[in-house]
């Protein structure tokens, strides 16, 4: 349970330092440590199947570093160990995050045919030029071999999110180091790069996005988790992405729960979708905002034929599109009608901007009921820092409550503050008290609104000068623009207010079920009763238990 607090946690930052922890521009680059020394790496893949060789791409200050691989389950077990592994220094090329760092292949190594199917951490350590130990982190998924998998669930890594967030090298889809002044977001991101610190591990009491502080009147919000990032040498974008937030979580739970979990990163449903077929329910958590179209595609034929769809996830955004067998990932976001040659192609559906754009027209709302451009951010900054920490239940007799002793107008969720940073809704109406998708919603046939809460596009606040508030008003005017067509202030006031929602439906012969928030497997982190019962009936009705 969080501890009540109206005190924001003091990082030993001067005011100066956290302007520049929420509004600078800070990632990790090869000869940042000096002449402390560094050691980093990266696999040639996100995922391998048993019996498969893993290649790892080794630079370091040191000649020798040792290696220790973890599958990271409910229990951890280490499952391969080697010292005495020989490394070198590897140049770096400037724009490593968008064409690959290139690195030669250090060491390589097979998956055994019984490492089972789960995460796995890499460790490296060696010796830095003081004599002190230095280390780095990785991952690499195992994935399952397709076939029938009776009984077990299927967990899919939000591995697009992953590439998008990597701070590694200086650019990623949010800020960079690439255009004509070395300060624009890259429209194309690499996977040939190391994760950055705290996607793969971070110590219990790293800042989540949401504020866990109950502020008081007229105290201006602030961005506890950056702060804590820029003070602590992590990413800045640790806590929007990453095995370590958002995927571990449910994983590790549903181990603990005695459940069989798989686990795949998103290339699958791209590169081998019949992979899905082998499930009864298929699980997507935490932050997952990039899809290719062709990863929908898995997911809505899996579903038409009979599979079940939980998604415990929020931020169904964008439309990306990969190249170089999965190597590299393209998405131009807020810049893609100027830019993106899909825009003025013969098939501008495959633009990479927002699923709600007219050119796209394949909301996210058609897959997993919610769109992002409707929710989006509650819990921190200017949006809604005070607001609901869970969501507010109408239709309580729904299966999915059964056992949690809940009722009309109780908040699910608000122990563990299931609900943030971002989330998915509809536009909806209100009618007797329970709420329904509008007509022009894009809702799917059969869609129930089962709980409801509030979130904003926008950061508005007199509180927060303008030139310190990290969201501001962008955001809003981008879903202004793809929406309505125009950014003027009458148009953002139509879409400024989202809503996070759970919503239910059936589609063809299966059926899918929806959390539309990014946080919902921070309750789970943090035992929330409720949102454990929650889940479980979910997966246990998909699993026919």
């Amino acid at each position: 349970m969080m501890e009540k607090s109206n005190h924001y946690p003091d990082f030993g930052l001067t005011p100066q330092q956290r302007r520049e922890a929420v509004l600078g521009h800070y990632y990790e680059y090869p000869g940042m440590d000096g002449e402390r020394g560094e050691i980093w790496c990266y696999t040639d893949g996100y995922a391998y199947p048993p019996g498969a060789t893993a290649r790892l791409q080794v630079s370091s200050s040191a000649s020798r570093f040792s290696l220790e691989i973890t599958r990271d389950g409910a229990t951890e077990t280490t499952v391969f160990k080697r010292d005495g592994l020989a490394a070198r220094w590897q140049e770096t090329p400037d724009q490593c995050s968008v064409i690959g760092c290139g690195w030669e292949t250090s060491f390589e190594f097979k998956i055994a045919e019984d490492w089972p199917s789960g995460a796995y951490r890499i460790t490296l350590r060696a010796e830095g030029r003081d004599g002190a130990p230095i280390h780095c982190h990785h991952l690499f998924i195992v994935r399952p071999l397709a076939g029938r998998k009776p009984g077990r669930v299927l967990q899919v890594a939000a591995t697009s999110s992953w590439t998008s967030y990597n701070t590694w090298g200086g650019s990623n889809h949010y800020q960079g180091i690439t255009g004509p002044n070395r300060d624009q977001y890259a429209t194309t991101v690499s996977i040939e790069r190391p994760f950055c610190r705290g996607f793969v591990v971070l110590p219990p009491d790293a800042p989540r996005v949401p504020l866990e502080i109950y502020a008081p009147m007229a105290v201006a919000p602030r961005y506890p988790h950056m702060e804590w990032a820029y003070a602590n040498g992590y990413s800045k974008k640790y806590a929007s992405s990453g095995w370590a937030s958002y995927d571990s979580h449910f994983f590790r739970w549903a181990e603990r729960q005695g459940y069989a979990v798989d686990l795949a990163s998103q290339h699958e449903l791209h590169f081998n979708p019949e992979i899905l077929d082998g499930y009864d329910c298929v699980v997507f958590v935490g932050h997952d905002e990039y899809w290719t179209w062709e990863m929908r595609d898995a997911v809505d034929n899996y579903v038409e034929r009979g599979g079940k769809a939980a998604r415990f996830a929020g931020n169904f955004m964008w439309q990306t599109r990969l190249e170089d067998g999965g190597k590299r990932q393209v998405c131009y976001k807020y810049r893609s009608r100027a830019e993106d040659p899909a825009y003025r192609s013969a098939d501008p559906t495959r633009t990479s901007g927002s699923w709600e754009a007219a050119e796209i027209g394949r909301p996210g709302a058609a897959t997993f009921g919610l769109n992002a451009t409707r929710g989006l951010y509650v819990g921190w900054g200017g949006c809604a820092p005070r607001g609901a920490r869970g969501f507010p239940v109408y239709r309580p007799e729904h299966w999915a409550f059964s056992g949690t002793g809940i009722y009309y107008g109780d908040i699910l969720g608000s122990e563990g503050h299931a609900f943030g940073y971002e989330v998915d809704g509809l536009d909806y109406i209100i009618r007797n008290g329970l709420p329904e998708p509008t007509e022009d919603s894009g809702a799917p046939e059969g869609l129930e609104i089962l709980a409801l809460g509030m979130s904003s596009l926008k950061e508005e606040s007199a509180d927060i000068p303008a030139d310190d508030q990290f969201l501001s008003d962008a955001d809003a005017k981008f879903v202004a623009e793809t929406l309505i067509g125009d950014t003027a202030p009458a148009a953002v006031e139509r879409v400024k207010r989202g809503c996070g929602m759970i919503v239910n439906f059936p589609r063809g012969k299966g059926e899918v079920f929806h959390a539309g928030s990014c946080e919902w497997v921070a309750a789970l982190k943090r035992g929330d009763a409720m949102v454990e019962r929650v889940t479980a009936n979910v997966i246990n009705h998909y699993l026919t238990r």
